[in-house]
């Protein structure tokens, strides 16, 4: 089952190599352009990684956010207006974020912003959007440092402290792990993050971590970590990286013959994982924001709205950039204005908002309030195991 679309439609997406020339000078209402001075359209831009090594990341969440504009305006649009979008490739460098964010609030004038996945990518993008008073709303990046950038950075994702616990809580319960290895990307806050909220989790469950192991991302041989994981003696391996390192690293364990179960955060969420990881991945469990197989009637629309779009099956990525964009919708329906400091008021007062990935109340912190699924690599495809609300 493919996850995102083969023939991904990107059509608005426009590549920003450089910086625009504009200045801070221009101050917070630099992101009032788009729907402020009369025009029949509100202006609303998008980052992401549609290219590197990241990509399958940035399309799934543009084809989400696509589609749920395509919604929005075929219903009538925000206050009669039309949203257009305005999509900047990033690439998945970390000064290229900046750079496009900065050419968004600048030179388009942008009334908010879309992005990005990686948690790096939106620290370095959300610094700007902060700086310019323009709100942003993240749709997938679940490091506790995003949104304490400040008071203009929201997210409808759930924060590592939570899938860090609920990557514990199915170890120690659903698969009686007392002993965990822990293999993380030391480059990445994302990983790194993940590390220590499942350590911390998973010690509170009654277990132990033997032994966490280091690697970088791109690394091709992870031989002596792996060594060191077989040599501890461990029940589970909790492998909290990105897709594209992940079924590197499975190949290589279980060529080494460890043979335990592997988990993993929702940065595994890609098809490229099964095509990378092959028959190794099998078995493997990740914490996820939805799956495709939950009884809810939004999962249920959702997914046969985008598989009638696009061709396949939508996976978590393309669900966060749809109620990532809805979200916002909803909150410039409220706003008394989309001058940034009205419609930031807006973002931070959405309560019990039915989204795909789960009812989303924004806290006080920014940070959206809903449950996780967990889900197993199972023929090629995740398929729906469990779901832990938060308190639980």
């Amino acid at each position: 089952m493919a996850l995102f679309p083969r023939a991904l439609r990107l059509a608005p997406i426009l590549l920003a190599l450089a910086c625009s020339g504009q200045t801070a000078d221009k101050g917070p209402d630099a992101g009032q352009g788009g729907g402020e001075h009369g025009s029949d359209v509100i202006l609303v831009g998008e980052y992401g990684s549609m290219t590197g090594a990241e990509a399958t990341f940035g399309q799934s969440t543009h084809n989400g956010i696509m589609l749920a504009i395509e919604e929005i305006n075929a219903a009538g649009g925000v206050g009669g207006k039309k949203i257009e979008l305005k999509t900047y490739d990033d690439a998945g460098k970390t000064q290229e974020a900046g750079t496009v964010v900065t050419r968004l609030v600048t030179e388009d004038k942008v009334v908010a912003v879309l992005g990005e996945v990686n948690s790096k990518l939106s620290l370095a993008g959300g610094r700007i959007a902060q700086q310019f008073g323009v709100p942003m709303v993240s749709p997938s990046s679940t490091n506790a440092q995003v949104t304490q950038v400040g008071d203009m950075i929201f997210r409808v994702c759930f924060v590592d402290e939570f899938q860090g616990f609920v990557g514990a809580k199915f170890a120690a319960e659903n698969l009686q792990a007392k002993k965990a290895a822990i293999l993380y990307d030391q480059g990445s806050p994302y990983s790194k993050g993940l590390k220590d909220d499942f350590t911390k989790a998973f010690v509170g469950f009654g277990g132990e971590v033997v032994t966490d192991q280091a690697y970088t991302t791109g690394d091709q041989d992870f031989g002596a970590q792996l060594t060191s994981i077989k040599q501890a003696g461990v029940d589970v391996i909790y492998l909290p990286g990105y897709y594209t390192d992940v079924g590197n690293i499975a190949i290589q364990m279980r060529a080494q013959g460890i043979t335990v179960p592997m988990v993993g955060g929702d940065g595994w969420d890609s098809s490229k994982l099964a095509e990378i990881g092959g028959p190794a991945i099998e078995g493997s469990y990740y914490s996820n924001h939805y799956a495709a197989e939950e009884d809810r009637p939004e999962v249920k629309a959702f997914v046969k709205a985008f598989t009638d779009k696009y061709g396949a099956t939508p996976d978590g990525l393309a669900a966060l950039g749809y109620d990532a964009a809805r979200v916002l919708a909803d909150a410039m329906k409220r706003s008394p204005s989309l001058g940034g400091k009205d419609l930031a008021k807006a973002i931070a007062e959405t309560k019990d908002f039915p989204g795909v990935t789960g009812h989303i109340t924004i806290d006080d912190h920014r940070n959206a309030q809903k449950p996780a699924v967990v889900v197993e690599m199972k023929g090629g495809a995740p398929h729906f195991v469990a779901s832990v609300a938060p308190g639980q």
